[in-house]
């Protein structure tokens, strides 16, 4: 995926959440003037009905959320990989550890043979110099991610991110439960994942301004999140600094 794919994914799946919330914000008009209906079948909107709907923005906001971070990382890998250009002593360090870790499994429980196999693996590849094929980043699982969860992954792989300070002041302001809005997805959307939370609580005092104050916040963030992988592909930061400084010159 090249960045401009990435703008591209991005703008699209943000374009469906915000019109999701054109559709709240016709229905909790509606309801000022009494219980909204479906004209059609002349069918009435309760009131769990409309909380129901409002809960499942959390579930939209956290989805993309997790997809941005998957193909944020998926991009700096193939960058490093394209073409067959680059080879591992080319990575900057924490990408080189990346490496490391996909290709000889550090971080998984195997056992001697396997362990001995991979390790082998490995040295074979940097001896023989070979050039770098694509190779996954374990980011972990599903549920995790808030802004605290994707500074952490962008210092994985070296990508310093650089959130403009409003950006920062309105993901890092309280909402609900001391909670800025990134948390709060995440919390809402694990507490329904798992069951803990119903729909209907979940939304529980909840209105469309409120829902499009944390949808513009989440959005900023990650706006700025793709801006800073953007910059850290085209700019080739993935590399050392030694070697980009020959690519440059």
């Amino acid at each position: 995926m090249s960045t401009r794919d990435l703008f591209s994914f991005f703008g699209e799946r943000f374009a469906e959440i915000d019109e999701y919330l054109v559709l709240l914000r016709k229905i909790e008009e509606a309801a000022q003037s009494g219980p909204p209906r479906i004209a059609v079948v002349n069918a009435r909107i309760t009131t769990q009905q409309q909380r129901i709907l409002y809960s499942s923005v959390y579930l939209q906001l956290y989805n993309l959320t997790e997809a941005v971070v998957s193909r944020c990382i998926e991009a700096v890998t193939k960058a490093a990989t394209l073409d067959g250009k680059w080879r591992v002593d080319d990575l900057n360090s924490s990408l080189q550890a990346e490496w490391v870790r996909a290709v000889a499994r550090t971080h998984e429980t195997l056992n001697p043979a396997n362990r001995l196999k991979f390790a082998m693996d490995m040295c074979n590849h940097l001896m023989a110099q070979l050039p770098l094929l694509e190779f996954p980043i374990n980011i972990g699982g599903g549920g995790n991610w808030d802004d605290v969860a994707i500074e952490r992954i962008s210092d994985r792989v070296g990508c310093r991110l650089s959130i403009s300070p409003e950006t920062m002041r309105l993901v890092k302001q309280a909402l609900r439960d001391d909670m800025g809005p990134l948390k709060l997805v995440k919390n809402r959307r694990n507490g329904l994942a798992h069951g803990s939370l119903s729909f209907v609580e979940c939304a529980d005092g909840l209105d469309v301004e409120e829902l499009n104050k944390m949808a513009s916040a989440v959005k900023e963030y990650l706006r700025e999140t793709i801006d800073c992988f953007a910059r850290y592909i085209d700019l080739l930061e993935f590399l050392d600094p030694a070697r980009k400084s020959k690519v440059a010159a």
